[in-house]
């Protein structure tokens, strides 16, 4: 394996790595935005409206690019990869809609969300039209495998919300039910990019894919817990503390609870005390997980994760899409670290 240490702290991981990470699969990229319109285009004004101002909401097509790479792993990618990369991004999108509507969330990346901007009915409804459309785009493939696994993330998906849910204002949510919601939330559709890429072109390392993207989704949502709790919102695309303002107990402050003080344990049962905790009071909390080693417990989990998908990368044959794959575990676990 050549190149720098994939788990190696950098002191900058942002943009311009996620350029290079994306350069085999650029023109691709290109032609799944393209898929993603046409797919989400329908004969009604609102909805097209609608559709355009959620494309401004994608993000980095972070997911897109893990399908493409993955289906280049043996260097022979098919051309229907485009289209499986753009209905994963697709499903992605809708069960961020969804998420903005139930969080009540007023932007994302710097963006008004739906539901800030149409209100909650307009949100589900549309959420729900880009699940439909993702769906019978995927069926038109004509693929049992592709469909077996989409089908089972989009139900984790579901399932992982319901977990999320039975989180909040919850100080006894334990490290292995926090393991199980973030499986379900994050690292299924990460594992499935990966695994329907695979199916689209290296076919033989399909399982090892599904792994690779599994463990990088732990990571991945872990790496974005750790954010909440340093950084502010020009990185994360969401006003920071935000977890700890919606009472979420997520790893920062499931590992620092056994190891805080009396005194330090009172100021965090204040704040899930508080129904809307000021700024002032998320901070002394954000203060005292750190104090606590939680922050730190926390990164050491989420680079084990990471290593995990390193190994899982073990039987892929060298290319420049498995370097890239390499390289987008440095980009997910040290982005600001």
């Amino acid at each position: 394996m050549s190149g720098a240490p994939p788990l190696a702290r950098r002191e900058s991981v942002g943009t311009s790595v996620l350029q290079e990470i994306q350069a085999p699969v650029r023109d691709s990229l290109e032609q799944v935005l393209h898929e993603m319109r046409r797919i989400a285009t329908a004969d009604l004004p609102m909805i097209d409206s609608l559709g355009g101002h959620l494309l401004q909401m994608r993000g980095k097509m972070f997911r897109p690019t893990l399908a493409l790479l993955s289906s280049g792993v043996a260097g022979t990618p098919e051309s229907r990869a485009v289209t499986v990369a753009a209905i994963v991004e697709l499903l992605h999108l809708a069960t961020l809609v969804h998420d903005d509507s139930v969080d009540q969330a007023a932007v994302r990346r710097g963006v008004p969300t739906l539901n800030a901007l149409f209100g909650h009915q307009v949100s589900v409804i549309m959420g729900d039209y880009l699940y439909s459309r993702a769906l019978v785009e995927l069926v038109g493939l004509r693929d049992i495998e592709l469909m077996d696994v989409l089908a089972h993330m989009t139900n984790r998906l579901t399932v992982g919300e319901m977990r999320q849910l039975a989180a909040v204002d919850r100080l006894n949510f334990e490290a292995e039910e926090y393991f199980e919601l973030i499986a379900c939330k994050t690292a299924s559709l990460l594992a499935s990019a990966c695994e329907t890429g695979a199916l689209c072109g290296a076919p033989a390392h399909r399982e090892a894919m599904r792994r690779y993207g599994d463990r990088l989704g732990m990571a991945f949502q872990i790496a974005d817990d750790i954010l909440d709790y340093v950084e502010d919102s020009a990185v994360t695309g969401k006003p920071s503390g935000n977890d700890l303002r919606e009472h979420k107990v997520t790893l920062p402050l499931i590992a620092a609870l056994p190891r805080m003080s009396a005194s330090q344990r009172a100021r965090v049962d204040a704040l899930f005390a508080t129904e809307a905790p000021g700024d002032e009071l998320i901070a002394d909390v954000v203060c005292v997980v750190g104090e606590a080693g939680g922050i730190e417990e926390a990164r050491r989990t989420g680079d084990a994760f990471a290593r995990e998908a390193e190994a899982a990368l073990a039987t892929v044959p060298e290319s420049p899409a498995r370097a890239a794959l390499v390289e987008a575990i440095a980009y997910v676990m040290h982005r600001r670290w």
